[in-house]
C-alpha cells in the first residue's frame, strides 16, 4: 500500500486505529484538556509522517512509535511548565475528574495511579505491556533490544509489586 498524503486514506487509518491514540494519551494526560491537545498533536504528527511511513514495520507500530514519541514530548514540556506555574494538587485534580474510576480503593484504580507515577519510557513500556504486545512489538515500537524490553518490564512489575505491598500494608 503506497501511503501519500491522501487526506481520506490517512483519515480511515487513524479511525481504525484511534485506540492507539486515546490509549497513549490517557496513559500521559490525567487533565480532559492537556489529553485533548496532546491527541491533537498526535495526530498531527501523525499526518506529517504520513508520507513517509515504511512498509517493512506494522502501520500499528508506526503508529505507537509516533504517539509515545509526541507523548513523551508532550509530558517533558508539561512538567516544566508546572514547575513555573503552580499547578492544582492531585487531590484536587482527583476530586475534579469526571471521566476517572470513582472507586479509589480498588487495586486497578491503584495500577493505574502508579504507573503514572513511572518514568516517561517506563510507563510507555507498560502501556505496550499492559496491552499485550510481544517483546519484539515492543522492542520495534521504542527502539530497544528485546533482551531490554524483558529486563525492564522485570524491574518494572517489581517495583509495581513493592508499591502494592507498601500500600496494602
Amino acid at each position: 500500500m503506497l501511503l501519500n498524503r491522501d487526506a481520506a486514506q490517512f483519515l480511515n487509518v487513524v479511525d481504525s486505529n484511534k485506540g492507539i491514540i486515546y490509549k497513549v494519551a490517557n496513559a500521559y494526560c490525567r487533565d480532559t484538556e492537556d489529553r485533548k491537545d496532546l491527541i491533537q498533536e498526535i495526530t498531527l504528527q501523525l499526518w506529517l509522517a504520513f508520507p513517509k511511513y515504511d512498509e517493512q514495520f506494522m502501520l500499528t507500530t508506526w503508529m505507537y512509535r509516533i504517539a509515545l514519541n509526541v507523548s513523551i514530548s508532550f509530558f517533558r514540556k508539561q512538567t516544566s511548565r508546572d514547575k513555573i506555574a503552580h499547578p492544582l494538587t492531585d487531590e484536587i485534580l482527583t476530586l475534579t475528574t469526571d471521566d476517572e474510576p470513582t472507586d479509589l480503593g480498588s487495586d486497578l484504580t491503584m495500577l493505574h495511579e502508579f504507573i503514572r507515577q513511572l518514568k516517561e519510557f517506563d510507563r510507555a513500556l507498560m502501556l505496550l505491556y499492559l496491552e499485550g504486545h510481544s517483546q519484539a512489538e515492543m522492542a520495534a515500537i521504542l527502539g530497544i533490544t528485546v533482551s531490554n524490553v524483558s529486563t525492564k518490564v522485570g524491574r518494572i512489575k517489581e517495583q509495581l509489586r513493592r508499591k502494592f505491598t507498601t500500600f496494602k500494608s
